[in-house]
């Protein structure tokens, strides 16, 4: 058999058959290639293509010891005096908590730090960010304090989280009396959220990535093996949202979630994920429904690359970390503080037995529910069809460039010199897209201040509407372009030309989707067919028009109103414009703060692609 596939492969009329057929079916395979990348991705929350999840570490998985964590009330009684702390100093109450954790028992530091964001954040209202983070430290009485385990609650502005300090207080006192732990246990209020956790963790890890000013930690534990970070916005708690989307896409071990959904059935807690609850029915269609519009939410929340809580800078460090947010839906569903509690202690007594990190399960996976999974096994075929397309429209071009050369009167075969594109022709446009890109990347924020001196703007809107203006002042890159070629185009040309952005893009498009699947699927589903069927000789309004709506702004316009139909809060158009530019600034703000890549990403190599796609269909 392999000798036969080899004798196909070696024999020159049997391989040219072979490129025959994949050239003259190329149109229709392609399109049945792409059909079936979607119907794969759809087909991924129907119950046949999930796996049930299970517990891989065996270190976590009997849940027979009983959790006895009986100071619910107290713990809320202790988040009023917080609150009432707060507000009477209009910031965080540093020496209250510092008093409160050392009465509780532990070994309590602080941290300053402070950061200059690149431009105002609008959304939360702040420009110069200084803060401070209080932590103590519970020492393991049965180790040699080489490991340690994280429990975070972030400081809000407003009184949205003081119940989670309240209860991490409690679990602290409450900890303190037992014998059992062999890992260190940090118990971490940081202010001002994402930021604050970032001072925190740069500094626990001695390094500097962001450029953020913070002051050095004078006490620390052991190894960080994993991280929980808790947020509770009001005293009655219906259900248990699991928050796992971390920076860049990053995902923690599936078995910290299988935590999580084990001790919420051991203690009869209703939990959820992207917010919805968990559906019986797998087998009728609003069951199904309501899988795919989980699943789709994990997609679009990875893609973003932005951290959806504080456990999403943990993952950097190689630390397990997820975030519980407490939901009040007023269903009449109700679970107490005490059952919150007990719920975190069985969670931390689980992984106080860990022998070594959490690594038997899965890193890369979709979650159409709390009990179900998709592994990457199982998902990767839907991106590996729309690839395929693009290695597909390379071959043809292959196999056009390489066609016979023309045969004179006298029978010899001759190539055609002045049809043979120049490497200026090619290098032009490529160059030009890529140095649009790199202005894309770093004029905004550079030229903020100029922009607010000539324009009535802010500096958040001088910034997105720069943004635009460069990505808008692409489109006339053909003209342009042009004028810098010393001759016109060739037929040869714009098909070398467009060989080099199919494969360029099919490598961009295969290293995001190994690193962030979702991110590098959406990209492929609109760039994937622009790039297969760009040609300059198909009707140029129609195609220019097509070729903008799929473009990458165009497509995070549409993940917005999306996301926002799958959140169940739809929006006007107005609206969601707004919103659009909200995301814009906020992608450049991620990127400044935490070291996002999805902004660098899009302005830098999918942009410029897309440009050198669009100078094809104006190719002369």
């Amino acid at each position: 058999m392999f000798q036969d596939r080899m004798g196909l492969l070696s024999d020159p009329n049997r391989r040219r058959a072979l490129t025959n057929l994949l050239t003259r079916l190329n149109t229709p395979i392609c399109v049945l290639c792409y059909l079936a990348g979607v119907a794969w991705f759809m087909g991924l929350a129907f119950e046949p293509f999930t796996l049930r999840t299970y517990m891989s570490e065996n270190a976590m998985g009997s849940t027979m010891v009983e959790e006895r964590f009986p100071a619910g009330e107290r713990a809320l009684v202790t988040a009023r005096e917080f609150g009432a702390h707060k507000r009477k100093s209009g910031a965080m109450p540093v020496d209250w908590l510092v008093k409160t954790m050392q009465s509780r028992g532990l070994e309590v530091y602080t941290q300053s730090f402070s950061r200059r964001l690149p431009f105002p954040d609008e959304n939360k209202e702040r420009y110069m960010v200084r803060g401070t983070n209080v932590y103590g430290i519970l020492r393991a009485p049965r180790a040699p304090r080489t490991e340690a385990l994280v429990l975070s609650a972030p400081c809000s502005p407003d009184n949205s989280n003081n119940q989670a300090v309240g209860l991490l207080l409690g679990l602290a006192q409450y900890f303190r009396s037992q014998i059992y732990w062999a890992k260190d246990i940090i118990f971490l209020v940081n202010e001002h959220d994402l930021i604050g956790m970032q001072a925190w963790l740069e500094a626990y890890h001695h390094t500097n990535i962001t450029g953020m000013d913070w002051a050095p930690l004078h006490g620390r534990g052991g190894s960080i093996q994993a991280a929980l970070s808790l947020e509770l916005s009001s005293d009655v708690v219906t259900s248990l949202d699991l928050v796992l989307e971390g920076l860049n896409g990053q995902l923690p071990n599936l078995d910290l979630a299988n935590l999580f959904y084990t001790f919420c059935q051991k203690q009869d807690i209703l939990c959820t994920i992207q917010e919805k609850l968990q559906r019986s029915d797998w087998d009728s269609v609003s069951g199904y429904s309501q899988a795919v519009q989980t699943m789709a939410l994990m997609v679009l929340k990875q893609a973003s690359g932005r951290p959806w809580g504080d456990h999403g800078l943990f993952l950097r460090y190689h630390i397990e970390s997820a975030t519980i947010r407490g939901i009040n839906s007023f269903r009449q569903y109700k679970t107490d503080t005490t059952t919150v509690g007990r719920l975190l202690e069985g969670m931390f007594r689980k992984l106080n037995n860990l022998l070594e990190r959490l690594h038997q399960s899965y890193f890369f996976y979709l979650l159409p529910s709390l009990s179900r999974f998709v592994s990457i096994g199982y998902y990767m075929p839907a991106f590996g069809f729309l690839a395929v397309i693009l290695l597909l429209r390379a071959l043809d071009l292959w196999v056009q460039l390489g066609a016979l050369p023309s045969v004179t009167e006298d029978g010899v075969g001759v190539t055609d010199q002045s049809s043979s594109p120049s490497l200026v022709s090619i290098l032009t446009p490529v160059v030009i897209s890529h140095l649009t890109g790199a202005a894309l990347y770093t004029l905004p924020v550079l030229s903020q201040e100029l922009a607010v001196q000539h324009f009535p703007v802010s500096e958040t809107e001088a910034v997105v509407l720069t943004a635009i203006a460069i990505y808008t002042a692409g489109l006339a890159l053909p003209h342009n372009t042009h004028r810098f070629m010393l001759a016109e185009g060739t037929e040869q040309g714009w098909r070398v030309l467009k060989l080099v952005a199919v494969l360029y893009l099919a490598v961009l498009l295969s290293c995001t989707a190994l690193i962030n699947f979702s991110l590098g699927f959406i990209l492929a589903l609109t760039l994937v067919p622009v790039a297969a069927f760009v040609t300059p000789h198909v009707p140029k309004v129609l195609s220019a028009v097509v070729m903008v709506l799929l473009a990458p702004g165009c497509t995070l316009l549409y993940c917005v109103f999306a996301f926002q139909e799958l959140q169940e809060a739809p929006v006007s158009l107005i609206d969601g414009w707004m919103l659009f530019l909200s995301v814009i600034s906020q992608g450049m703000l991620d990127h400044a703060l935490y070291g996002s890549l999805v902004y660098p990403l899009l302005a830098l190599f999918i942009y410029p692609c897309w440009l050198i796609l669009w100078n094809i269909l104006f190719w002369k």
